[in-house]
């Protein structure tokens, strides 16, 4: 299955979600833990998260990539972009965008779930709570690489983007010791000189989602409204009002589990 190159604004990501969401009925697993609560001492940690059965284990290794590897180069020397991953692996990759929210449950939530997720970093939101992604790190999250200050970027001069990139490349290399290969242009908007800086930084794929969590449900850029394997999720990044980042991830992991999927690494796998 071909991999979208899409060289045109994406709908969603990195944007603020539409109307608060009420947080009355459904059952207790569709709500997820109340706010506050720790759990019951010995219960199992899906239950403690408002799943209603474990997460199941993801392949240890990427399944071979589908027709022409993991991603189609956006043209000579230049990364590819992807949307989603073609994989026969039953599979979908969870992205977190500018690093606002800095929650320690969420650190929680991730480790007892062990939970891979990749967290596309912006200095200028990021930076003042880097102690909170070291310990995400530390339990298991890949830290990739969202420009120095959310700048949208195309149409900008490539001493412009190549400062915003590569900017944010030495700030991570400081803070964490690594030096990101995956990139994901502010608001999905991006041009052949995004590419260009890109690829002079170092980057080796640039990431975009076909799949976008918000307050309450999926919308999907293009094709089947239902997630499908191999495909990228973008959770939305804000949590000043409606459902917390946790229990919109919650909420996203049922609808992966009931579709029978499981959650990939994303870095395994580009």
């Amino acid at each position: 299955m071909a991999v979208t190159l899409a060289m045109t604004v994406a709908v969603t990501g990195c944007t603020r979600p539409a109307d608060p969401v009420e947080r009355l009925g459904g059952t207790a697993a569709e709500q997820g833990p109340p706010e506050g609560s720790a759990g019951s001492a010995g219960e199992e940690p899906y239950r403690r998260w408002g799943l209603t059965a474990p997460l199941a284990p993801a392949p240890t290794s990427a399944a071979a990539p589908l027709a022409g590897g993991p991603a189609r180069p956006a043209g000579p020397a230049l990364p590819p972009v992807v949307d989603r991953i073609p994989t026969r692996d039953k599979v979908v990759f969870l992205t977190y965008d500018d690093g606002a929210e800095r929650d320690p449950r969420f650190v929680d939530m991730v480790r007892e779930l062990r939970l891979p997720v990749s967290m596309f970093l912006t200095d200028s939101v990021a930076g003042p709570g880097y102690a909170h992604f070291a310990r995400l790190r530390s339990v298991g999250a890949g830290l990739q690489n969202h420009t120095l200050d959310h700048a949208a970027l195309r149409g900008l001069p490539y001493a412009g983007q190549r400062a915003e990139i590569c900017g944010q490349q030495n700030k991570l290399k400081s803070r964490f010791g690594l030096r990101p290969r995956l990139f994901r242009p502010p608001y999905g908007a991006y041009d052949t000189t995004t590419l260009r800086a890109a690829a002079d930084c170092g980057i080796t794929a640039v990431v975009l989602w076909r799949a976008s969590m918000g307050p309450t449900d999926l919308t999907y850029t293009h094709g089947s409204h239902r997630l499908r394997p191999g495909d990228i999720v973008a959770v939305d990044p804000d949590e000043t009002s409606g459902p917390t980042l946790r229990e919109r991830t919650a909420r996203l992991l049922r609808q992966i589990q009931r579709q029978g999927l499981t959650v990939g690494r994303l870095e395994n796998y580009l």
